[in-house]
């Protein structure tokens, strides 16, 4: 990457849009001086400017929400930058996926997209490991351990079942989402994410099915 084609403002900053490389959702808004773009490039790991604080910060230095920058591009005009990141957790401290949540105009943005539906669920469940909260369900599951959100797992799969043979679509539908619910818990405790759940299903619709 070419450096010199970037046009630094007058206090040193350029603005930086953090976008999700697996879904291309845009995640949040900060801003990068010359030292920190320098960090981000060798750790391969975003690192900001806070300029109410006066110094660089590592994205996730504190709630382990990282980004690990897949590609640093600038703008025509070299005044502001796009980095692409495979975002570990929700990206807002609010415990919202991305900053941009607050609709101003227009209808919420996916409110019928399923993926982003996933998501949201899958940062809440991140942001209550994050920040747990007395009696939240999310957190008990997640410190009784593996074991017991397979069991959870098992029940809710017995339960979505049984709903189909007695031949009750609603609760099919509403078992289904209980168990959806709880194979996002298990995917966050192994590390994964969703979009991992994504790719791999990409990987089979490009197979070719065989007549």
């Amino acid at each position: 990457m070419d450096i010199g084609c970037i046009r630094w403002d007058e206090r040193g900053l350029v603005p930086v849009i953090a976008r999700d490389a697996r879904t291309g959702d845009v995640l949040m808004l900060a801003y990068m001086n010359g030292e920190s773009l320098d960090k981000t490039i060798k750790t391969g790991y975003a690192t900001y400017y806070s300029r109410s604080r006066a110094r660089l910060w590592k994205k996730g230095e504190t709630s382990g929400h990282t980004q690990r920058v897949m590609s640093i591009s600038a703008d025509c005009d070299g005044d502001a930058l796009l980095i692409d990141v495979e975002q570990e957790g929700p990206a807002c401290h609010t415990g919202e996926m991305s900053c941009f949540h607050n609709t101003i105009y227009g209808g919420p943005l996916g409110r019928t997209d399923g993926s982003r539906i996933l998501r949201d669920i899958y940062a809440t469940i991140a942001s209550r490991s994050a920040n747990p909260v007395e009696g939240s369900y999310t957190n008990y599951l997640l410190e009784s351990g593996v074991e017991k959100i397979c069991k959870k797992i098992g029940e809710e799969a017995s339960e979505t079942i049984i709903a189909a043979v007695k031949g009750a679509p609603g609760e099919v539908a509403y078992e289904a989402a209980d168990l959806i619910y709880h194979l996002l818990v298990l995917l966050f405790q192994q590390g994964l994410t969703p979009g991992d759940v994504f790719a791999r299903l990409e990987e089979r619709r490009r197979v070719p099915v065989k007549s």
